[in-house]
């Protein structure tokens, strides 16, 4: 295994030359250090060889596809991957999740915001690292050790479901979560029910959390596809 750094490596993985080259100059003027590849068989093989802090993988990539590469990787690794598509579908954005996706950026995008997206994600992967004992998003704080959830500063009381619930979703804030993940996330992959138990449970802590659960500021509803949970504007840190 090799020494890391303090400098971040990236790995870039995108078959389009003139994107691909830009952006890893644009990342190394940011202080990473950017490997690039232009197909999926070829990020196996650097993802292998030179373990990166981070991948960026495009979902269209030639060979394997990006989709198909994240799920290889997550078979046996908890690197962090950031998928970066043209598809702009809620639909798209959750198979990328479940197919084991950190984040997910929608061309076209900014330099700067990709950048506030990995920087984002390898803090997570850090505090993962180190057993966070403490999560804190906008107005609520979670004790990990001790099981107990804050918002501004109040203990609420929440069951042992409400609590696994609350903590997946502060995890992934801004990201569109379907019920079957959200079912095996926090129920576990054998547990035998109808996605109905994930409603049952998102009510119940709308009604804890919620100052009118009838309509959210923070668990949003996506028709269709799951919940979203977002921090208001007003509440963000």
């Amino acid at each position: 295994m090799k020494t890391k750094s303090t400098t971040p490596t990236l790995l870039l993985a995108e078959d389009d030359d003139t994107l691909r080259e830009g952006l890893a100059f644009n990342l190394a003027r940011q202080g990473f250090t950017v490997l690039q590849v232009a197909d999926g068989e070829a990020a196996l093989d650097a993802i292998r060889d030179a373990e990166p802090d981070l991948v960026i993988l495009d979902v269209m990539l030639p060979k394997l596809d990006g989709l198909s590469v994240c799920r290889i990787v997550r078979a046996h690794s908890d690197i962090p991957i950031i998928l970066l598509t043209a598809r702009t579908s809620e639909v798209d954005r959750i198979i990328g999740l479940e197919s084991g996706a950190d984040d997910y950026v929608v061309k076209p995008f900014s330099v700067g915001e990709l950048v506030a997206r990995i920087r984002a994600v390898l803090r997570r992967a850090q505090r993962s690292g180190e057993h966070e004992d403490v999560l804190e998003v906008g107005p609520f704080r979670l004790d990990l050790q001790r099981w107990r959830a804050f918002m501004h500063d109040r203990e609420l009381v929440l069951s042992p479901r409400e609590f696994q619930l609350l903590h997946v979703l502060l995890r992934h804030p801004g990201i569109v979560l379907s019920r079957d993940w959200l079912l095996e996330r926090v129920w576990g992959e054998d547990y035998v029910g109808e996605t109905r138990t994930v409603d049952v449970h998102i009510s119940w802590l709308r009604k804890k959390i919620e100052a009118d659960p009838s309509n959210p500021r923070y668990i949003q509803t996506v028709r269709g596809l799951g919940y979203r949970f977002e921090v208001p504007d007003d509440e963000a840190v």
